[in-house]
């Protein structure tokens, strides 16, 4: 049970929206009062006919969890959701409008962060309130040369963890007393997917598609894949286009070398002396340690410090295997955890202080 504010200005709930949990929490200013995560079943998601089914089911849970916790909601002062697979955007904080519910429910990409923002603008609507996002996925400041690739009809996106390395930038600079906006940095976070990002000035210049194509290889991800033997793959006949980008994402990565997503059960397996799981722990770590040192000659080694971050964070024995190959290139600081939600809050908490303001999608 978390403690309640006895007295604060603003109340501002949080949805982050994935494939497999709704996570929510409630703040009153910077104290969180409520944090809760909604797991949801392979079975419960495949049962529903349409989106809009989906979405009310997923709505419906947030309201009945909001009660339960004895959450008010006529004392919220805004609702804030993750950013979804949007069309590029610069860094910053959105309102959520119907036009932009529109573009999230009919685009190709199709993820589950694309119903925060749906399911913020309805709660706020029915409120009298109105919803945000910040620092979406989509989110694009890479220099212009950064988007070119070998092949002229293919050009490469910004897809990353934008929310958690701009929040976790941010917070690295306060504890410096410094300001985002003045250091250089390259930003690793570690989770489901890794996007190691060059963080120039206050700006993601260069960074890894963390999604779908290009990186170390992550949890659930293959990573970067040389491209003549997946082109060999793709016209093999042995599979499917849903098939392989199954094995980009969702069964590439550790789960491709050795069944499982689960780091720390593979560290624990390593440390026994399981010599696969050893190996893919390894192959993992071996590939954000180049990343960085990519990030590293992109912001010319002119680097204030290397960020590491998310939940592979936790583990000492991948942040150490780091640290011992990178700390010749600047020092080392280590934020574990998401923080999604807190991003989420603390973005909103300085729109509604007016230390920042919404831009239109």
């Amino acid at each position: 049970m978390y403690p309640r504010s006895k007295q604060y200005r603003f109340a501002i709930l949080a949805i982050n929206t994935g494939s497999t949990s709704t996570k929510i929490a409630v703040y009153h200013d910077e104290e969180v009062v409520l944090e809760h995560t909604l797991s949801h079943s392979a079975e419960d998601i495949a049962r529903f006919a349409t989106t809009e089914e989906h979405l009310l089911w997923r709505r419906d849970l947030i309201l009945e969890a909001l009660n339960e916790h004895n959450i008010e909601l006529a004392t919220l002062s805004t609702v804030i959701g993750r950013g979804g697979l949007l069309r590029p955007v610069e860094s910053g904080i959105y309102e959520v409008s119907e036009a932009m519910c529109e573009e999230l429910r009919t685009t190709p990409s199709q993820h589950a962060s694309n119903f925060s923002a749906i399911i913020s603008l309805d709660i706020a609507k029915s409120l009298g309130l109105k919803a945000y996002i910040a620092d979406p996925v989509v989110v694009d400041e890479f220099d212009e040369v950064a988007k070119f690739t070998g092949i002229k009809e293919i050009r490469r996106r910004s897809i990353f963890h934008a929310l958690n390395q701009k929040a976790t930038a941010r917070i690295y600079a306060a504890d410096i007393d410094s300001k985002y906006e003045d250091l250089n940095l390259i930003v690793a976070h570690m989770g489901g997917g890794i996007s190691v990002a060059a963080h120039r000035k206050g700006r993601v210049v260069e960074c890894n598609n963390a999604l779908d194509g290009e990186g170390p290889i992550a949890p659930e991800r293959a990573g970067s894949i040389p491209a003549g033997a997946l082109v060999d793959l793709c016209f093999s006949g042995k599979y499917s286009h849903k098939e392989i980008r199954r094995m980009l994402s969702g069964k590439g990565g550790l789960v491709s070398h050795t069944g499982k997503n689960s780091v720390k059960e593979l560290v624990e397996d390593a440390l026994a002396g399981d010599a696969e799981a050893k190996q893919a722990v390894d192959l993992m770590v071996y590939g954000v340690i180049k990343y960085i040192g990519q990030m590293a000659t992109v912001l010319k080694g002119d680097i204030d410090a290397i960020v590491l971050t998310g939940g592979i964070a936790y583990s000492k024995y991948i942040t150490d295997a780091i640290s011992q190959s990178c700390r010749f290139l600047a020092p080392i600081a280590i934020y574990p955890g998401e923080n999604e939600l807190q991003a989420l809050a603390m973005n909103a908490l300085r729109l509604l202080r007016g230390e920042a303001e919404a831009k239109t999608y």
